[in-house]
């Protein structure tokens, strides 16, 4: 089967979309981004060619569109299953990572009392794998990471305390592997760990696993061919691609939010380090366009900022805001005086929630102002990047828009973080059949 990839490397994410010839999403796929674009770029294609196999069994099934809850429940337990071998082959390269790094003079005066440990840490984390992965498990995130990296932490401590070692010396031989083991993308083939995972769903005692296996097998014989790539966004000029493989984040953003809504005419997005303001014609392409200049204030990197100072989550700072009666008026935008200001607030005694409302909506303000710089807003508008997930920043957007333009049609698709790797994926599609719209070639 031929897929055509788009890539879209961000300040903080790297996603990854496959289509099919039939310009259908395959598969999406996203990964934190990396000083190691390539290896970024790799894990994000890759976590997109195994969301294709799910959308490949489902077409089997005949479930595209859902239905047979034994079917749904036989998928979630395979998706379980192999995420779970996948993250046990990252903790057997991460431990003989940790492993290498035992040497010189202070390992030396423990003997092997420092690879005991790490035996014993490792075997802990294997042990208690596939809880993580359990139906009824709640991961904070699912990067190998952020789940392997806790865990290590906690249990290097009491195996270190027991064994009478430094626990610095366990915690500086995993600063070092981590960085290894995360730029090393998981290496075995997708095939092999699909089959290891049927047999744990099969010895789980999933009811329809034995009589679906072979159409899972037939969906596995089916080969995804890489016609064609596109790779665009904020480190596009870093990507590992030749010039004639990379398109501009507007020309992405512009047909993406095309593909998701063919009535789009404005296209707001929002990411990690800009803003953009784009304005397409009836197929998707570029007419105009502004965005913001090279200070990333008001973008995904402020609140990032803002949540470090008030010690939250990230995804915490939206459902906070929206508690909020009486947003604060906040002065600045500016990510550098944005913690001073903050602290005075807050020291004033204002609520957190007043204040974190307040800021939201500067946020959509100077993303109005671009917007109208770019030729205002026309029915239909749609809203892209990671910060459309965020609540606060989706009211006062709403709320804005009705006050300047009046009654428009607001899209918010709950994929909107991919619209720029989407984008990248028709461009490829285009490009494999020799038209390339809106592009000089």
């Amino acid at each position: 089967m031929k897929t055509f990839v788009g890539i879209d490397l961000g300040s903080t994410t790297t996603k990854a979309v496959l289509l099919d010839e039939n310009e259908q999403v395959l598969g999406r796929g996203i990964t934190n981004s990396r000083s190691n674009y390539d290896t970024a770029c790799r894990v994000a294609n890759q976590e997109a060619a195994i969301d294709a196999r799910f959308s490949l069994f489902r077409r089997e099934f005949g479930i595209e569109e859902g239905g047979d809850a034994k079917v749904e429940e036989f998928l979630a337990a395979l998706e379980r299953a192999f995420r779970l071998e996948q993250f046990l082959e990252q903790l057997g390269d991460l431990e003989e990572t940790c492993v290498e790094q035992v040497t010189g003079a202070r390992f030396e005066k423990l003997g092997n009392g420092v690879k005991k440990a790490l035996a014993e840490v490792f075997t802990r984390l294997r042990a208690e794998a596939p809880a993580m992965f359990a139906p009824d498990a709640v991961r904070k995130s699912d990067f190998f990471r952020d789940i392997a990296g806790s865990r290590y932490l906690a249990v290097a401590e009491e195996v270190a305390r027991d064994a009478g070692i430094p626990y610095d010396l366990l915690l500086n031989v995993y600063d070092k592997s981590i960085i290894a083991v995360e730029n090393r993308p998981p290496s075995g083939r997708l095939s092999d760990k699909f089959k290891a995972a049927l047999g744990r769903v099969a010895s789980e005692g999933v009811g329809v696993a034995s009589e679906l296996q072979g159409r899972v097998d037939r969906a596995l014989d089916i080969g995804l061919e890489e016609t064609y790539l596109v790779g665009t966004g904020y480190g596009r000029v870093t990507l590992p691609f030749s010039k004639e493989h990379i398109r501009s984040e507007i020309l992405c953003h512009g047909l993406g939010a095309h593909m998701m809504y063919p009535k789009t005419r404005t296209v707001l997005d929002i990411g990690g380090q800009d803003t953009k303001g784009i304005q397409v014609d009836p197929r998707g392409i570029v007419e105009n366009f502004q965005m913001n200049d090279r200070c990333a204030a008001g973008c995904g990197r402020y609140l990032g900022y803002i949540a470090d100072e008030m010690n939250m989550g990230l995804h915490e700072l939206g459902p906070l805001a929206m508690k909020s009666a009486k947003p604060a008026r906040i002065n600045s935008t500016c990510t550098v005086f944005a913690g001073a200001e903050l602290r005075d607030r807050l020291a004033l005694g204002e609520a957190r929630e007043d204040i974190l409302a307040g800021l939201h909506r500067a946020i959509i303000l100077r993303a109005m102002s671009i917007l109208s710089r770019s030729g205002g807003v026309e029915d239909e508008f749609t809203f892209t990047g990671g910060v459309a997930k965020n609540e606060a920043a989706v009211r006062e957007l709403k709320k804005l828009v009705n006050e300047n333009y009046g009654e428009v049609t607001i899209n918010i698709d709950p994929d909107s973080i991919y619209t720029g790797a989407l984008g990248g994926a028709e461009f490829a599609r285009r490009a494999a059949e020799g038209r390339i719209e809106g592009v000089e070639t």
